[in-house]
């Protein structure tokens, strides 16, 4: 199952590990996965930690939001990918907190509902990381890529 969607051209950002890509910065990510209980008035919503709205806040420019978008492909079968954009479209939900925002479009939030949004800094690798993601069943060793449950 292919998750296809329609987005406007974007700088990439995640981590202080960066690579360049056909003129623009990409940075790495990762993900890990758990089970946690999520009430009905927290299902839809994307949880961002104090380490993650603190980095947003030193890397993002004003107007700039960070996006989640989950796409078919990884060892597991789905994998995210994270980007700066500065465009909100039409089926995107906004998760704001401290200052800074985080969009996610209907398709992709179906995969995250319920995840936290972390900044892991370690001394090889700091990145962006979807932890606690009640929609995902297993994670591959790569960091980035799970399967749904069913």
């Amino acid at each position: 199952m292919n998750i296809k969607v329609n987005q406007p051209p974007h700088r990439h950002v995640i981590c202080a590990q960066s690579r360049y890509i056909l003129g623009h910065q990409r940075f790495n990510c990762a993900s890990t996965q758990g089970r946690p209980d999520v009430s009905d008035a927290n299902k839809d919503k994307i949880h961002l930690t104090e380490s993650c709205v603190k980095r947003l806040g030193e890397i993002m420019e004003k107007g700039e939001y960070l996006r989640i978008h989950v796409e078919g492909g990884g060892c597991s079968g789905f994998q995210y990918k994270f980007s700066v954009d500065s465009n909100k479209n039409e089926d995107d939900r906004v998760f704001e907190e401290g200052g800074v925002g985080v969009i996610v479009d209907q398709e992709s939030l179906d995969f995250v509902k319920g995840a936290t949004l972390d900044f892991s800094q370690e001394l090889i690798r700091s990145s962006f990381q979807v932890l606690k993601n009640p929609q995902a069943d297993h994670g591959c060793s790569c960091g980035s890529s799970f399967s749904v449950k069913l």
